[in-house]
Parts: structure tokens; C-alpha cells; sequence
């Protein structure tokens, strides 16, 4: 766990900004899904994240544990129900829905054997479409 969140950390630390004090812009009503413009934000091949209009989503792939760990810190705009996931090789794999609000970060896991693949991070917003990462990779692949 503290080697998941050090490596997380250093991440956002590398391109500017704290996952503790991020100012989260995203997916509330004004959020545009995957096909639209976002902003790509990227510390390294292990984490990737993207703003979004009200937040923002990350993927972070950990070694010690094997595990993918999807966020999505929201600030401002009305509360959303929406579900976190990944992508990988084609197959999305989603956690429960939840209502998300202002100011909260919502947190999925998924634990796996070591696959040298690339995955991506989904927030599943109700009525309003999907919202991806870049694709980040596993520590040694």
C-alpha cells in the first residue's frame, strides 16, 4: 500500500501537482466523453492521468501489489453516478456504480497476475458518456 501510493505520488509530483491537493475540474454536467478534447497529464508509464472539465481521472499500475488502481477526484458541479474501470486488450472491466460528489475521490482496485500489457482508465458517468486515461503500463514491461 505505501509503495502504491509513493509511487503514485512521485508521478503527479514529476509532472506538477499533488494527488492529495489537485484542484479537480471534472464530470459533472459540462463533461465531454472520450471523443471529445481532454486534457492528457502523464509522471510516467506506470500512472496517466487526464483532466477533465471537473476533475480528474488516473490510472496507476503497481507492481507490489499487481494490482490497477483507477481515481477519479471530483470538484464542483452536481453529484454523478458513475462507475470506475479499465481497459485492456479490448476487455473493460467496471467496479460498482456510485454517487460521486464535490470534493470526494473515488477509488477502485483490481488485483491480477503480472500481465505486461497496457491498460486504461474508464469513469463510467450515467447519461453522460465515458471518459478514459492514456494507456500507462506495469513496472518492468
Amino acid at each position: 500500500m505505501i509503495r502504491r501510493v509513493s509511487l503514485a505520488a512521485a508521478a503527479c509530483a514529476a509532472v506538477g501537482f499533488s494527488l492529495l491537493t489537485v484542484p479537480a475540474h471534472a464530470a459533472g454536467a459540462e463533461a465531454t466523453p472520450t471523443h471529445a478534447s481532454q486534457k492528457v497529464m502523464s509522471g510516467s508509464d506506470h500512472v496517466k492521468c487526464t483532466r477533465l472539465s471537473k476533475g480528474q481521472l488516473c490510472i496507476a499500475m503497481n507492481s507490489r501489489p499487481q494490482s490497477i488502481d483507477v481515481f477519479y477526484t471530483k470538484k464542483g458541479g452536481a453529484n454523478i453516478k458513475a462507475q470506475l474501470g479499465y481497459r485492456m486488450n479490448g476487455s473493460s472491466s467496471y467496479d460498482r456504480l456510485e454517487t460521486i460528489s464535490d470534493g470526494d475521490r473515488a477509488t477502485s482496485t483490481w488485483k491480477m497476475s503480472w500481465p505486461c500489457k497496457k491498460a486504461v482508465g474508464l469513469l463510467k458517468v450515467q447519461g453522460q458518456g465515458t471518459f478514459e486515461t492514456p494507456a500507462a503500463t506495469f513496472p518492468g514491461c
